[in-house]
């Protein structure tokens, strides 16, 4: 099979191409269904001599830790995280499929850490709200005034009894959340079965976790993989569902259970993924008539997702009787990211318990307004910067097509174009901008400047 193919067969860089490559370009640098910082409602710059601690230099902290430090004049930024590499994490999806090489998805934090921040090149071992302080793992104190917690995601693949992710990449185990070097082991694994074909499945935890189409994305390609390799005939796809739904917007999922019945595609409700069998190649799952088992030729296994350990330990995440007490999400007000019982402290990103926003579109909007209000709190004013729950997901659904599904808390379809780009159409533009503009644009979030 032909790797690292971003055109449909056939399909060259003419002039057309290339004017629409600039539009998708220019779709994707005005994305978003909210206005983060309505006009005079807080400083564009503030001097101070306040004292902030940004936890994580993953998406959301480098985001936080630009537009801070061009808003803030005289302050002390202090990013914490231990990670040199920077991982562009929509592209693993990409590299998985044989789309984007091993190293697409990756390059260095410090090419995107702010002049005038500092840098512990640590992780954070302890967070007391209480004192107002993060502890590294060396032990080294950093006291705050301010506090943005950007932790990230922990992929917890012990829950899941018999998987190892040293096999990742080995007899039919697939599993590209991991990282680039799984992404591409998964890769090879998926090239080798689409030669002769068999039984593919794949799943998705019944946590919360990041970029929830990613799934049913791989799934897609899978399918389209073994029609262009003619063994499409010789297999069988299982998308198994860990709710009675594909996507959490009813619309979204009727169109998805529409293309996988089209496609061939068996669904599997309500089982969840408890045990995997790696030598005899069997998947134990949890489901509503009991424990059910399905052999496979090649798995993509996702794992359960919890917050960062750092997190659970402290007293930050939503208390008994949340639905995200337990898997420790940051307990925070969905509008303002803002925690309700440390009102100095706000979360971003993967670890904030909202009940949308665990996707690179989300901190994009998540961020500025976490920021806005922490800068009017320096500024004594009130800030009127509001989330509503946007997320986008470029949902790929056969090679040179996707659709580009943009939502809110409240499940609405948040297009951002209508009448130029439709939500639920399978268009050739939507690929462009996933498989090639989005990254651009994803850096500018980085460095604050989109």
């Amino acid at each position: 099979m032909e790797p690292f193919t971003n055109m449909p067969p056939g399909m060259g860089l003419d002039r057309r191409t290339l004017l629409k490559l600039g539009a998708a370009g220019s779709v994707l640098a005005g994305m978003g269904g909210i206005a983060a910082r309505p006009a005079g409602a807080t400083p564009v710059s503030v001097e101070t001599t306040a004292k902030i601690v940004v936890i994580g230099a993953g998406a959301a902290g480098l985001a936080t830790a630009s537009r801070l430090s061009k808003r803030l004049k005289g302050a002390t930024i202090t990013l914490i995280d231990a990670r040199k590499r920077h991982l562009y994490q929509p592209g693993y999806t990409l590299v998985a499929a044989g789309l984007k090489p091993q190293d697409y998805p990756i390059s260095r934090t410090e090419q995107y850490v702010p002049a005038g921040v500092d840098w512990i090149q640590e992780a954070a071992e302890e967070i007391d709200p209480e004192a107002g302080k993060v502890v590294t793992e060396s032990g080294k104190e950093v006291a705050y005034d301010y506090l943005v917690v950007a932790a990230g995601i922990h992929l917890d693949y012990d829950a899941i009894d018999g998987m190892e992710i040293n096999q990742i990449g080995k007899e039919g185990l697939g599993s590209h959340y991991l990282g680039p070097e799984a992404a591409y082991a998964t890769w090879r694994e998926m090239s080798r079965f689409v030669e002769l074909g068999g039984t593919a499945v794949f799943q998705r935890p019944a946590t919360e976790m990041k970029c929830a189409g990613a799934p049913l994305k791989y799934t897609f390609l899978m399918d389209d993989r073994l029609r262009q390799q003619g063994t499409r005939a010789n297999s069988e796809v299982i998308y198994v569902a860990h709710t009675d739904n594909l996507f959490s917007v009813p619309i979204v999922h009727e169109k998805v259970r529409m293309l996988f019945e089209d496609r061939g595609v068996d669904v599997r409700y309500s089982h969840v993924l408890r045990e995997i069998d790696l030598g005899s190649k069997e998947a134990v799952f949890e489901a509503p008539d009991g424990v059910q088992t399905i052999k496979y030729d090649f798995i993509n296994v996702i794992p359960p997702m919890r917050a960062a350990q750092v997190v659970r330990d402290s007293p930050l995440p939503w208390q008994d009787g949340s639905a995200w007490a337990r898997d420790g999400w940051i307990e925070v007000d969905k509008h303002t990211m803002r925690h309700p019982r440390y009102p100095n402290v706000f979360a971003v990103g993967d670890n904030a318990g909202v009940p949308k926003g665990k996707t690179a579109a989300s901190v994009k909007w998540q961020v500025p307004v976490a920021v806005d209000h922490l800068v009017a709190d320096i500024a004594g004013v009130d800030s009127d910067a509001v989330y509503d729950g946007y997320t986008s997901c470029p949902l790929i659904t056969q090679m040179g097509r996707a659709m580009l599904i943009e939502f809110d808390y409240k499940n609405n379809l948040t297009p951002s174009f209508p009448g130029v780009i439709a939500p639920l159409e399978e268009l050739w533009i939507t690929w462009v901008m996933k498989t090639i503009a989005l990254k651009p644009t994803y850096i500018a979030m980085l460095r604050g400047e989109a």
